[in-house]
């Protein structure tokens, strides 16, 4: 006799708490094995595939494409030792305990020895989502005050909009709503969901939707206290056409893009940041970064980066200035200053901005740490970077210079205690060797949290980067 496991959404790390369904790669009815990719989803770090620990035929799955899941939430049912997808049974329920999945553990989640349980579904949850089941009622629900001006008097589950058998806003089965953030603010607000039609794939309620309903809530609970206004006497009441205004679009602050934003807002909140800058002559550095190349021939291998060079002449300053190589802990009262250099480097991908870490940049040199950059994008393109690829980083170096743009104040990446950015290099006038000369020129930025540091250590840190980009035989003090 088959016996029917459920496969739970597992911590994926770095304390990360829900995960959104991207795309699922297998389909009620499919044959596993042991450690397939089920499905894909989206972190607040990374888009990752997860794998089942259990071979067999899956039987349900949960969730939508688009929606998101807390860790320990339900993804998949699989019933171990069928043959075929009838063999699982229709209720998903869990049989015996398991004689073994893969042994692999992800974090927060073993596979080794699975606790037997069985499945139950009470009637009263009848928002919850199975891809196998249906919850059956046959009392009505109360419509809340705050929704009555959305629908109808309430009808009983089984005859919503005149439908029979369970059909609920013309769909067979529970309300279509996956989310458990979208049912919690339902509820907050007294949304009744089955009164709603969603907008998400196969009529799936989206949290755009639920946030619909209670802006029109909103509005016809004012419209009802809003005394009639008094008639007009010899006066013909005079008639406006005006044109529709469209909606403002809402989009949620989720995956990478929420992360990011969380992250920012509290650098901002906590750290006591300051920005110097300097205009610097890049030329010498851009002949060097040309010979350099032009000296590894056609098959020496990778080309120098500018973006490498910069991050090596980073770490050589922060061997001299160790202090903005630190973080504070608030905790204790304390500045800790780490042994080793892991640097970050923005990177603007589709998914939102990222911050992939060169680690142990310290020990590298400038083809080295080119070579990992080269690396660390091409997965931050095709959003392959793992959560340990993205965090653990000391110092932050952001190239917006890609963009077109000159200067800025950038933000530091929380909770480490400076940032350079570096602007587009150009052409400009410049004094050289007490003559005017079009040289090519290049902003620095520094913006670091004053507390590591004063602004003489600062502005020593941005003048040796300075230094290095204008005669980089500086470096070889340090090479």
């Amino acid at each position: 006799m088959a016996q029917v496991l459920e496969f739970k959404l597992p911590d994926l790390g770095e304390g990360l708490t829900e995960a959104e369904i991207v795309r699922w790669l297998v389909e009620v009815g499919d044959v596993v094995a042991i450690d397939q990719p089920v499905v894909e989803v989206e972190t607040a770090k990374a888009m990752v595939e997860v794998p089942c620990p259990y071979g067999g035929v899956v039987t349900a799955r949960f969730g939508e494409e688009g929606s998101e899941l807390p860790v320990g939430a339900p993804l998949l049912t699989v019933a171990v030792g069928a043959t075929d997808a009838s063999s699982s049974g229709s209720d998903g329920a869990a049989a015996e305990e398991p004689s073994g999945g893969s042994g692999n553990v992800l974090v927060g989640y073993g596979t080794g020895a699975p606790t037997a349980r069985r499945r139950r579904i009470r009637p009263e949850r009848v928002g919850a989502t199975a891809a196998t089941a249906t919850v059956p009622a046959s009392a009505p629900a109360p419509v809340p005050a705050a929704a009555s001006a959305l629908a109808p008097a309430p009808v009983p589950v089984g005859e919503v909009n005149g439908q029979a058998n369970g059909q609920v806003n013309g769909r067979q089965g529970p309300v279509a709503v996956v989310s458990p953030l979208v049912r919690r603010l339902a509820r907050q607000h007294d949304i009744d969901l089955r009164r709603l039609t969603g907008s998400g794939p196969d009529g799936l309620i989206l949290r755009a939707d639920v946030d619909s309903a209670i802006r029109h809530a909103g509005e016809a609970t004012e419209a009802e206290a809003r005394p009639a206004a008094e008639p007009v006497a010899a006066e013909a009441p005079t008639v406006h056409v005006g044109v529709a205004v469209p909606a403002a679009e809402r989009i949620p602050l989720r995956g990478v893009r929420g992360a990011v934003a969380d992250k920012l807002s509290r650098s901002r909140s906590e750290i006591p940041d300051a920005t110097c800058w300097v205009d610097a002559d890049a030329t010498e550095l851009m002949v060097a970064r040309a010979a350099m190349n032009a000296a590894s021939g056609p098959s020496g291998g990778p080309k120098v980066s500018v973006l490498a060079l910069l991050a090596r002449i980073c770490t050589a300053a922060l061997a001299r200035y160790p202090e903005l190589n630190s973080t504070v802990d608030t905790a204790a009262r304390e500045i800790v200053r780490l042994p080793g250099v892991h640097l970050g480097f923005a990177a603007q991908t589709e998914r939102g901005l990222v911050v992939p870490v060169v680690r142990d940049a310290h020990t590298r040199n400038a083809e080295s740490i080119g070579a990992e950059i080269a690396r660390l994008t091409e997965l931050a393109r095709t959003g392959k970077l793992s959560p340990a690829q993205l965090t653990g980083g000391t110092f932050t170096l952001n190239n917006y210079g890609v963009f077109g743009v000159d200067g800025s104040t950038p933000i530091i990446n929380h909770p480490e205690a400076a940032m350079l950015g570096v602007g587009r290099i150009m052409p400009k006038p410049w004094v050289h060797n007490g003559e005017l000369a079009v040289r090519q020129v290049v902003q620095l930025s520094l913006t670091f949290d004053h507390r590591v540091c004063d602004g003489g250590t600062a502005g020593g840190f941005l003048r040796y980067v300075a230094d290095c980009v204008e005669q980089p035989a500086v470096l070889l003090r340090t090479l």
